[in-house]
């Protein structure tokens, strides 16, 4: 790669982690959105494996109750494996306009969903089907665009969970969605060893980018920042979904 290639990686890799640092999610999600401008998603999505798997386990292991989530939310995260593995073949196999039209579309849907902020309750009883919809969906969506947020956000929003067991659902959810994806990758021979070791580096700016992120949470309103990024996403959304028609 050349100079400004590192130069937009770093950049984006700090500002993914720091929206992650303020809000608490987000980094695979304005990863993804920001490489998709400049490379091949299934470049971006190898580059984005392992800096989303080593913040998403921290998030995953700093919660209370992994083992009830677990045994709660296993088809769930079946479904996402199982979706991803097929989703993954047409990331590989659709031309690029494409795959940026459907990941600018996820982008808006996801932004625009978490913008109205709808109260959805899931009683638990519809939990044992719903579960496993929802994580096929995800995992097809995560296959195709490489972005894991819907529909399992809004779904895990709506489980009635307690604040620290949403934020380590959540974290189960991409540690799965991260691991099926490279799984999907590597099956379809789009993982190669230099992207392993350029993936490997981008943990460093996306640590950096969240340490700023956790310093700056303490500075502003949450909301308004998480407001601000979510109309970003929206922005990055419609000029992706835009691009096959102008170029």
């Amino acid at each position: 790669m050349n100079d400004i290639v590192w130069f937009y990686l770093i950049a984006i890799f700090i500002a993914a982690g720091l929206v992650k640092g303020v809000t608490g999610m987000g980094l695979p999600t304005v990863a993804m959105g920001l490489l998709g401008t400049f490379m091949p998603l299934p470049v971006a999505a190898a580059l984005l494996v392992i800096p989303s798997l080593v913040t998403n386990l921290w998030q995953l292991f700093c919660g209370p109750a992994l083992k009830v989530l677990w045994s709660r939310l296993w088809l769930m995260m079946t479904g996402i494996v199982v979706g991803t593995l097929a989703g993954s073949a047409f990331l590989i196999s659709i031309d690029p306009g494409t795959s940026a039209f459907l990941l600018g579309a996820a982008l808006m849907i996801y932004a625009g969903y978490a913008l109205y902020s709808p109260v959805l309750n899931v009683a638990k009883r519809h939990e044992r089907w719903l579960s496993p919809i929802t994580g096929a969906s995800t995992g097809i969506i995560t296959g195709v665009t490489g972005v894991f947020v819907m529909p399992a956000v809004p779904y895990l929003q709506a489980l009635n969970l307690s604040k620290d067991e949403l934020v380590q659902a959540l974290g189960l959810s991409f540690t799965v969605s991260t691991l099926a994806l490279a799984g999907g990758l590597y099956l379809h021979d789009a993982f190669q060893l230099n992207q392993l070791s350029l993936s490997l580096f981008s943990v460093i700016p996306a640590l950096v980018g969240m340490g700023i992120g956790q310093k700056i949470r303490v500075k502003i309103s949450a909301k308004t920042f998480r407001k601000c990024f979510l109309l970003f996403l929206i922005l990055l959304g419609v000029e992706l979904t835009l691009r096959p028609l102008l170029f």
